[in-house]
């Protein structure tokens, strides 16, 4: 059993989609947003702190820490904060290829073991009609780069190099891999 210090409903529905044992501890842990850093290294350290400051809560469980972003020629897309700023980051990412990374962390004995995933995702084009359309549904408000893989934006991805869960939130393999290099059991 591990905890997942995320309040995300979708990473909750990916551990629970390979039967992993769970239980979720949102962490209050502040997140660095810069395009100061790299974005790998952006998501790298959201999921330490993540997972570090609900480890400090319970230490006697393994802790899952996790955080996404989209990035395109060294620029970072979180979440947009309202409806214009989702408009622009579609506008910005239609017609070419951008990179989702999560890092991920997992906290197990006092040992942090950490790790990033990449993703290319190729968008197709999409007229200012299908943007507004798509923002209108409200689906693009919580999600990293405005849209979700597993919603309707899916008509507009044309293809995508690596793995589609890391595109959803949460890398299940590498999940995985990280768990079994901390020796901790996913009870899957």
């Amino acid at each position: 059993m591990i905890l997942l210090a995320s309040q995300s409903p979708r990473r909750r529905e990916l551990l629970a989609q390979i039967g992993c044992s769970f239980e979720v501890l949102v962490s209050d842990a502040e997140e660095v947003m810069t395009n100061a850093l790299a974005p790998e290294d952006v998501v790298r350290e959201n999921a330490r702190r993540k997972a570090l400051a609900v480890a400090k809560l319970r230490p006697d469980v393994p802790v899952l820490g996790a955080d996404t972003v989209v990035a395109r020629a060294g620029h970072i897309y979180g979440k947009p904060k309202d409806a214009a700023d989702a408009q622009h980051m579609l506008a910005s990412l239609a017609g070419g290829a951008h990179e989702v990374l999560t890092g991920i962390a997992l906290v197990h004995g006092g040992t942090v073991w950490d790790d990033v995933a990449r993703t290319r995702v190729f968008f197709a084009q999409m007229t200012q009609e299908e943007i507004a359309r798509y923002v209108a549904t409200g689906e693009p408000m919580d999600k990293a780069g405005a849209y979700a893989v597993q919603g309707r934006a899916a008509a507009f991805i044309e293809r995508i190099e690596g793995s589609y869960s890391n595109v959803v939130g949460l890398p299940l393999h590498a999940v995985c891999m990280l768990a079994k290099r901390a020796g901790a059991n996913l009870g899957i």
